[in-house]
This record gives C-alpha cells, structure tokens and sequence, in this order.
C-alpha cells in the first residue's frame, strides 16, 4: 500500500488493526510495540504503519493530517536496526519514504512471523510481558494465555486430533456410534468403513489414538474430536464442562440489560450429531411460523420463519468451525425480529471471502466426520447456500461478524421479509436524499438491528471496506446515522430525525401508495447527488456548526437558572464548571453523550474525555446500562 492509500484507509476507516499512524520522531517503543505486536498476532498477515501523520481531534468528526518527518532517512535506519537488535528474534519490515503534500512520511510494512518464530518479543522485558498481540486498533502485552496460543500454532497436528487427559473408551457411547453408522450409511450405503469394527472405525476417524507416554501405552483413548462425536454426556461434563449449546430466549430485540428482566434458556449437551439435531429441533419448536395450501393438497404446510436448511447449515457451522481451546458455550439466541448464534473462535477464513470455494478448517477431524453423514460441506459452501437460500425466501440477507479481539463469530438470520411494500413504502420518505440501492439495504438492516458497522454492510452489499466507509459517512452525513466509537470499532445507529421520521410514521407511510424504488428511478439512484463522495450536510446541520434546533429542543423545560449556566458556557470555559453543570442536567433526566455534545457545542469525545469519564471516575455519574458500556443508547444519570 502507499502512502495516499493508507492515509485513505485511516480517514475512512481510522487506526484498525491492520494500520496504525504515528507522529514518529525518533524509534521510540511505542513503534516498536506495534511492530512486535503486527509479526505476532496470528492469522493476520502483518500490517503497516504510517509515520508522520496525525490525528486532528478538535474537529466534529476527527480526521488524519500530514505532518511530515524532519530526517526520514534517520528515522528508517534507526527502526531497521531495533527491530533487528531489539527482539528475541529479528524482524525484517520495509521501510520506503513517501511524499504527501510536499512533506516527507515513512511507509512500514510489518511482515507476520512464521508460527515456529512466534512469540516475538523484547529481550529485555521477557516473556509473557515482552510479547504483544494486535487486538483491533490496540498492541496489547501477551498473557501466559496468548502464549499457549503461539506455542500450539506451531503444531502440525490441530486441537481435536489431540488426547484427552483423562478420558478412556468408556466413555465413548456405543448408541452415538450407532447413529453414525446409520447416518453414514444413508448418505452412502456402500461405505466401506461400514464393515469395520467399532474401535477400527474410530481410529480411521481419529476419534482415538494410543498414548504412548500414558500408563498403558497399548489402550486406546480418545481424542477431543472422539469425545465430541461420540462422547457420553457425563464424561462431556467432566471434560468440557462449557461445552454445550445454550439456547436462549430473549423478549424484545435488545440483550437483557438488567437482572429484572428475565430469559427462557435450554441447555443442550449431547454427541454432535444428536446435537444438531436438538437445537434444531428447539429452534423450530419457538420459531414463528407461516403455512400455505398448494393447490391439490387438503392440509396446509406450516413453514419456519427461517428455511430448514439454513438453520441446519448454520448449527452445523457453529459445531464445525467453534474453538475447541475456548471453554465458551455455543449461544443461539432468539430475539423477537431475529436469530443470533455466537461460537467462539474467529472466522479463519478472511471475511471478504466468507462465501466463496475453499475452506479452512479449525477442527478437521470432527468436520470430516460431519461431511461424510452429509451434515456439512467442506468445500465453503455453507454460507453461499444460506445466504441464497434467504434470498429465495425474500428474506434480510443473513449477517456475520468474526470479532479477532473477542475470539468470536456471530451470524444474524433476520425473519424480516427483505424490500418488501412495507420496506418499499417506509423508504419513500427519504425519497429527496436519491438513496442508491445499497443504502436502502442498509437503513432497512440499521432499522432492524439497531446498530451497523463497516463489516455489516460489506455482507449486506458486496462492496470493499473503503466503498463501505464512505456510504456510511454519507447516511452519517444526511443525518439518517449517528457515527460512534472509532476505529475498528466505529459502528453506526439510527438518528433521531430516522427514527421520527421513518420508524414512527410507518403506518402513514403505507397507505400513501408511494412510488416502487428500484435501482433505475429517482429513488435510487446508482450515482446520487444528494450523497457524492463530497457531500453537502442536510439544511437542518449548516457545516461546521451544530444543530440548533435540536439544542433548542433538548434545552425546552429546562429551568431557567440552569439554562442560563449553559447558555454561558463558552470553549474555553473552565473543565470543573462544564462538569457542575453536566452533572445538574444528569440530575433531571439521563442524557446520552450525543445529546451532552449538542447542549454543550462540543465534540462527542471531549464529552466523553473531558467530562464524563472524569465525573464517573469521581462517582458523580453512572451509566444506565453499565453491564453493557457499548450500548448505542447508553446514556448518563446523576448519582445520589
């Protein structure tokens, strides 16, 4: 990558866990932190640093500017030499000197190290402190954890082709055996493995091995993919006590967020081929259902509100391709507008080829004995055929999210009927921002999800993480989406002027008959000039100055004492004065940090970082949802 296209990627996309820009005048650690955490971190394929460049703060929406370094020349022969002096073993980075609006930047690339030379780390510090890990836009010291993680990289054999410690034949179940062989025997009755004996069977699975180092190097003991195949239940408690499938049922379309709202949860703990088909069997049982009357037929056929075969594919996914190292439940989670399952262990696959042929398998003991009862494929066609399998049923496009720092993969099955009359008429109102297609995807998804992030419309639409940025900006920018957090972990949530005007009026909406939206009319125009790469904001927001409309009608109510007290407050009024006057607002109601910028013509994170973070570290406020910081509206109350 460039020089421009870095800068690009940090404007659109902010510091993520690929690129990191620094100020950078002299070698310091902080370089080479993030260097020793880009060649550590597993599966990521290194990652690139641009020196020189800084991130302007002061404005609404923070932005990357190019500072320049005085002796470029210097700069890159001190890097190269620490970075071959410094860690336990050398590493080799490029360094090339750039040229951006007359002033000089370094590009560094850092290469991944090979799993036999991992953990790098400093010698002076030593291990586990001296190793770090790329986790999102953050270099983080490694714990004796993450050093498990480099050290099992460097086997050639995968976890679940691994002994169990404890575990013997007997607790191997003869009845999950037999529900194998049957399961086998139906996808292909002339199998040979069909004719051997139960114990030649499992070893030919790799369900068991000898021990050679164990008290009886000549008796057979199962694997971790022989006791999740074919494990008792008992002994599946005993050895992998987190290993089960929780599913959950929550009201609502929200994660419970406090302990007074309960949840209905089943917990599921079986061999995997009887575990698919329970949780299957559980999801059915709670999903809502339509039926239809062929013509002919006397009984009526009921059908999921999500196709068989995609819950199939998708418990099958979850089993397949979980972290077996992770002691984490599977979660199916039902909402009142979705399906949500979360299995630890990030995708290995890169999610731009989420989809396409290949696959890259985490368990591939346990994955060969899923595809040969027909239960999966190993070829990477599960999510293609999900996701036409939705679009056959005219449903929301399913969502998937591979979270690295969490160690986690979330797909999200909508039971939303897609670009429906409905969709189409809700749309309508938004008819005068000329929407391309791909954003009316993403309102529609935004409106039923609540929140959406750059990952989240790349599934949606099909486009690269740069063209992504930029259509969420531009609905940012026309004041249909609200930016929050930064980097790589920037997401977006429905304005207040979308929700007013888009989610309360739904029902005037529909008995308009408005006009079809379709990829060739005004509505939804493939070039827009409401929303170009240059946009212009909305007349409500005039440029570079805040919404003083919306002000106005936070500010409404507000005595009059206290209204003057903001009314005062100018940009360099002092900090503790701002905070007396946050904290008597938060005493009349709970007010969310976007609103708290707007009353106060501030940007959101000197909010958040000169105002709020002080005042709850000092226990003068309290979020309203503190079990989850993240929530889009998280909002803040007064203590006492």
């Amino acid at each position: 990558m460039t020089a421009l296209d870095l800068l690009e990627s940090l404007n659109l996309l902010d510091e993520n866990e690929h690129i990191e820009a620094k100020r950078a005048s002299e070698a310091g650690k902080s370089i080479l932190e993030t260097i020793c955490a880009f060649a550590n971190e597993p599966g990521l394929g290194g990652g690139w640093l641009l020196l020189g460049a800084v991130r302007e703060d002061q404005a609404l929406f923070p932005s990357y500017e190019v500072e320049g370094i005085d002796q470029p020349e210097k700069l890159g022969a001190e890097i190269a030499t620490q970075c071959r002096s410094t860690f336990n073993q050398p590493v080799r980075v490029e360094i090339s000197s750039e040229t951006i609006h007359g002033k000089t930047v370094l590009v560094v690339h850092v290469p991944e190290a090979q799993p036999q030379d991992k953990p790098i780390f400093f010698k002076a510090q030593g291990l586990p402190k001296g190793a770090l890990r790329r986790i999102s836009s953050t270099d983080q010291h490694c714990t004796d954890d993450d050093l498990a993680v480099f050290y099992q990289g460097r086997q050639t054999e995968s976890f679940d082709s691994t002994l169990v410690a404890d575990a013997t034949m007997a607790d191997l179940q003869p009845e999950a055996i037999a529900d194998y062989r049957q399961s086998r025997a139906e996808a292909n009755p002339d199998a040979e493995e069909l004719r051997w004996s139960d114990e030649d069977l499992l070893q030919s699975l790799g369900c068991i091995r000898r021990n050679p180092q164990g008290p009886n190097p000549e008796a057979w003991q199962p694997t971790v993919a022989g006791l999740m195949l074919f494990g008792k239940p008992l002994a599946l408690r005993r050895c992998f006590p987190m290993m089960r499938v929780d599913y959950i049922r929550v009201p609502g379309r929200e994660w419970v967020p406090h302990p007074d709202r309960r949840f209905d949860t089943i917990d599921l703990r079986d061999p995997l081929l009887r575990l698919v088909r329970r949780a299957q069997a559980a999801i059915l049982d709670d999903l809502p259902k339509g039926f239809a009357l062929e013509e002919g037929d006397l009984q009526r056929r009921d059908t999921p509100a999500i196709p068989l075969r995609v819950i199939r594919e998708a418990l099958v996914n979850a089993l397949m391709h979980r972290s077996y190292r992770s002691h984490s439940p599977v979660q199916i989670i039902r909402y009142a507008n979705r399906l949500e399952i979360r299995n630890p262990g990030f995708s290995l696959k890169s999610h731009d080829y989420l989809g396409e042929p290949g696959s890259q398998l985490r368990n591939p003991k346990i994955a060969a004995a899923l595809y040969d009862t027909r239960l999966a494929e190993t070829k990477g066609s599960g999510i293609r055929v999900m996701r036409e399998s939705m679009e056959q049923a005219g449903l929301t496009p399913p969502l998937f999210e591979s979270d690295r720092g969490n160690d986690q993969f979330v797909a999200r099955y909508f039971f939303h009927h897609f670009l429906g009359a409905e969709d189409i008429a809700w749309l309508a109102q938004f008819k005068d921002l000329h929407l391309s297609e791909d954003e009316a995807k993403a309102l529609i998804v935004v409106r039923e999800a609540g929140a959406l992030n750059n990952s989240t419309y790349r599934e949606l639409t099909k486009v690269d993480s740069l063209t992504a940025s930029q259509a969420l900006r531009r609905l940012r920018d026309a004041g249909l989406l609200a930016q929050k957090g930064r980097g790589s972990a920037t997401y977006y949530v429905p304005t207040e002027r979308l929700v007013d005007n888009g989610l309360s009026n739904k029902a005037e909406a529909l008995s308009s008959n408005p006009e079809p939206l379709s990829s060739e009319s005004d509505g939804l125009s493939s070039n827009p000039p409401a929303l170009s790469s240059n946009p212009e904001p909305p007349p409500s927001i005039p440029s570079g100055k805040f919404d003083e409309a919306l002000r106005s009608q936070l500010l409404d109510g507000i005595s009059g004492t206290l209204a003057a007290k903001v009314g005062a407050l100018g940009q360099r009024h002092p900090p503790q004065e701002v905070r007396d006057v946050v904290v008597a607002l938060c005493q009349l109601r709970a007010w969310r940090a976007d609103e708290l910028s707007t009353v106060l013509r501030r940007n959101p994170e000197v909010v958040r970082q000169n105002y709020l973070r002080p005042l709850m570290r000092a226990g003068r406020l309290t979020m309203t949802n503190p079990q989850e910081p993240n929530d889009p509206q998280q909002a803040y109350r007064s203590v006492g």
